[in-house]
């Protein structure tokens, strides 16, 4: 006997296509992408982000509740569930636990130290691959790129002069190294949008990216050695290990597996420890200061997270994710060889990565990018048969890869201000992200991984 109508289990609600409903999504990459332009005409520096990413949102949002066809009410709290969405809020605390650990971490000289260490251990003709080597631990440990390449880019520009190395190559190694532990990092911002917006525990996306990511590395290391020509060595001092105990310690416990939120906590106790041990003046009050400008650091992106995540379920429930999937998905099985699975896979996992590519390419940032685009490309994993984990890794891989070829982006604006170098001499030398690219591609035609 079939079951009452009323007790079947009701279909979720799928809002019909529309075009028109991804005109917010213009709204706010016009806005922003012209306002960068025309800043970067006037040759104002780091024109890309004197409008800041979410004040660039809100004129998006109010066009998009303009859109809905429901009572202003009714829009105000889709959009409201989604700023308040269980993996919205997740990522925001994860990046404030993320902040508090690098400024405490930092205040306590672990940064210098892990520097420190690094050139102590290396030989002469081994500089290049030491600095990105350098770069990579830290950019992994403290989960920001930026943060590392405001750390090692001075020390790197004294190496440089000191040893007669090429100044645009030791920027680019820099930034490889960078850009190399923001993608990996289990505290990177982009490893939790990635992470959240696919669904996928942070271990697994790990374990999927360093397959790709270390081969990339070891061939970007043989390139950095065989154009290593330094002669000596920078001075260093002792090796300070207990400052550099904290960025071992949630290494450690994050490949381990261990919660996020556990190992961030851990690590900015860790962290305080230290500090009030071995700084001299530094009191619990201090600490509470480290911790609450940590919280600071964190403020854009915590925001745009939650205005970005509002925006996304506002044109999702006016059609317009169902829209751009349904239209990528085309795409996908019109060149998917005789509409096969392995290849209609494959083909999602390519228009994954160009999705957020051409996102990436537009907001000038990797975050930004994954948070765009991560919805879209979750549906197409499922729709396609692509594993969370794969999806959580292309869209983090090939949105560091985009990032780190950017002239406009943050990360070589930075490094141009340091090392005196016009941005298109860095992305010249940005070999790591090129191979990545190469071996990210290959490895979607090699193997697809499925659940």
């Amino acid at each position: 006997m079939s079951a009452p109508e009323s007790s079947k289990p009701t279909p979720p609600h799928r809002p019909a296509p529309s075009a028109l409903a991804l005109l917010p999504l213009g709204v706010f990459l016009t806005l922003f992408i012209g306002v960068g332009t025309y800043l970067t005409i006037q040759g104002v520096d780091f024109a890309f982000y004197q409008l800041p990413a979410p004040i660039a949102t809100l004129p998006a949002i109010v066009v998009a509740i303009l859109l809905s066809k429901e009572k202003i009410n009714k829009a105000i709290e889709q959009f409201l569930n989604g700023v308040g969405h269980q993996d919205i809020i997740a990522m925001c605390m994860i990046y404030l636990l993320a902040g508090a650990f690098a400024a405490v971490a930092k205040a306590s000289g672990g940064v210098d130290a892990t520097v420190n260490l690094g050139l102590s251990l290396l030989p002469t003709n081994m500089i290049l691959p030491g600095i990105f080597l350098i770069s990579a631990f830290i950019a992994t440990a403290m989960g920001t790129s930026m943060g590392t390449i405001a750390a090692v880019a001075p020390v790197a520009v004294g190496i440089a002069q000191s040893a007669g190395m090429s100044m645009p190559l030791t920027a680019g190694v820099v930034l490889s190294g960078a850009m190399f532990g923001d993608n990996l990092s289990i505290i990177s911002d982009t490893t939790i949008a990635a992470t959240r917006s696919q669904g996928c525990e942070m271990k697994d996306k790990f374990r999927e990216n360093v397959k790709i990511a270390i081969p990339a590395a070891l061939i970007a290391i043989v390139i950095f050695a065989l154009s290593s020509t330094a002669t000596q060595t920078p001075a260093t001092g002792d090796i300070e290990w207990l400052k550099i105990l904290p960025y071992l310690t949630i290494l450690v416990l994050a490949v381990s597996g261990l919660n996020v939120f556990v190992v961030l906590t851990l690590g900015i106790i860790l962290a305080g420890g230290v500090s009030l041990y071995s700084v001299p003046d530094y009191a619990f009050a201090q600490l509470g200061k480290d911790i609450y400008a940590g919280f600071g650091n964190m403020q854009e992106i915590f925001l745009l997270s939650m205005l970005i995540g509002g925006l996304s379920e506002l044109m999702r429930q006016q059609g317009g994710l169902t829209f751009l999937t349904q239209l990528v998905s085309r795409i996908i099985h019109q060149f998917g060889a005789k509409h096969s699975a392995k290849a209609n896979s494959r083909a999602s996992e390519l228009g994954i990565a160009i999705l957020v590519s051409l996102t990436n390419f537009c907001t000038a940032n990797n975050t930004v990018a994954i948070i765009v685009s991560g919805s879209v490309a979750r549906e197409l994993s499922v729709q396609n048969d692509v594993s969370a984990k794969r999806s959580a890794s292309l869209l983090d891989i090939f949105s560091c890869v985009t990032q780190g070829l950017l002239p406009y982006g943050a990360q070589i604006l930075l490094l141009g201000s340091v090392f005196q170098l016009s941005p298109l001499d860095i992305v010249s030398n940005s070999f790591y992200c090129l191979i990545l690219a190469v071996c990210a591609i290959i490895a979607v035609f090699v193997k697809n991984r499925h659940s």
